[in-house]
């Protein structure tokens, strides 16, 4: 007999096959997904284990099972487009341009704030979990070990706002804005230029300034746009 736990571990496995296939664009929206038996059979895998799995996939919005018809992809509308197993996934096919911008834009929106809310309201183990987070920052000697820190800050500053509503949204957005770090920091001559804008941030949030950190905050997130705009467009002249 299979254990609980190999078989969580084999429809995790399932569903993370499943689901990569999906939001990598390998099967369509509309497309109806092979009939139960044909599935388990192509995976290699009990039909208990696929039935776990597609369970999963449909809460997540990825498919929806019908009677008589199957388990049919859903319009990407319908998906949780926040969940972290999704998340990850796009992540992994290697972000379009349109989910970039989309992130971007997302993060237009609540990092200002949090950096504002956070000169407000910060505690001093807060400061200095942030004042690490940068020397983290300044002190990497490699593009991992920048991007690691470079996550270490934001989610620092998130925590900081005092708001849990915000810093529990890092949990769930942590994948997208490592791989936004780590393009945006592999598409500059130095991944260390913007350590001059998380520097201000820091100083704004130190100093309990609420508009210098909101400004400061977006001046990055428009940095790091410009940054990877014109990484684009070499991209594309080097292409044409």
């Amino acid at each position: 007999m299979r254990k609980p736990n190999a078989v969580r571990n084999l429809y995790g496995h399932v569903m993370q096959e499943i689901g990569q296939r999906i939001v990598s664009g390998k099967v369509q929206p509309g497309e109806v997904l092979p009939r139960e038996e044909a599935l388990a059979e192509s995976l290699k895998v009990s039909r208990t284990a696929l039935r776990e799995a597609m369970k999963v996939l449909s809460a997540k919005g990825l498919i929806e099972s019908r009677a008589g018809v199957g388990a049919r992809v859903q319009e990407e509308r319908y998906w949780n487009q926040l969940d972290a197993d999704v998340l990850a996934w796009r992540c992994a096919s290697m972000p379009t341009d349109d989910f970039i911008d989309k992130l971007v834009e997302m993060r237009e929106v609540i990092e200002p704030a949090a950096a504002a809310a956070a000169a407000r309201r910060r505690t001093e183990a807060q400061l200095v979990e942030i004042q690490s987070a940068y020397e983290a920052m300044d002190a990497a000697q490699t593009l991992d070990s920048w991007a690691e820190a470079d996550l270490r800050f934001h989610e620092a500053v998130l925590q900081a706002t005092g708001n849990e509503l915000l810093s529990s949204l890092f949990s769930v957005i942590d994948t997208a804005l490592g791989t936004f770090f780590v393009l945006s920091a592999r598409n500059s001559s130095n991944f260390r230029y913007s350590l001059p804008h998380h520097q201000k941030v820091l100083e704004a949030i130190r100093r309990k300034q609420p508009k210098v950190a909101h400004a400061a905050m977006l001046a990055m997130i428009a940095d790091s746009q410009a940054n990877l705009r014109r990484s684009r467009s070499k991209a594309r002249k080097a292409r044409a």
